[in-house]
């Protein structure tokens, strides 16, 4: 895990290592409930054309929602899983970070949901996605 990530306030037990966000690069740098924060290179996250890929920003966004509900979630005894997602892309990025930002449009006992606008470097708004994860019992041992 990188020193900006160890930094954010993950929820107990959770750790980028070895996680597909530690392959695409994203890097948490704040984290509780109420605000998510992350970047991500576009650099190895592109598709064909050598644009950013929309599945890169779906994964970028679903994983500060996810991460924004299981803080909210530990507080019940419970854990986050996403259950729905849906995101627009409004412009192209070829190079350089986003940066995701997720804050809460609903944090419920039983669901969440999240909004993510992921920005370029410039600060123009490159995706706009919604998440709702189902809070559930944690596993035994968890």
């Amino acid at each position: 895990m990188s020193d900006e990530s160890a930094a954010a306030e993950l929820p107990p037990g959770m750790s980028t290592e070895n996680t597909l966000l530690d392959l695409m690069g994203i890097v948490v740098t704040e984290a509780s409930a109420e605000r998510v924060v992350a970047t991500m290179p576009v650099k190895g996250n592109v598709q064909p054309y050598g644009l950013l890929h929309g599945g890169a920003s779906c994964v970028l966004a679903e994983s500060l929602g996810s991460i924004g509900s299981a803080l909210h979630a530990a507080a019940y005894g419970k854990v986050a899983v996403g259950v729905d997602i849906n995101a627009t892309h409004h412009r192209a990025v070829r190079e350089g970070l986003v940066t995701g930002v997720a804050t809460p449009v609903y944090l419920g006992r039983t669901t969440t949901s999240y909004e993510i606008v992921v920005t370029d470097e410039r600060d123009k708004r490159v995706c706009t996605a919604r998440i709702t994860c189902q809070l559930i019992p944690a596993p035994p041992g968890s």
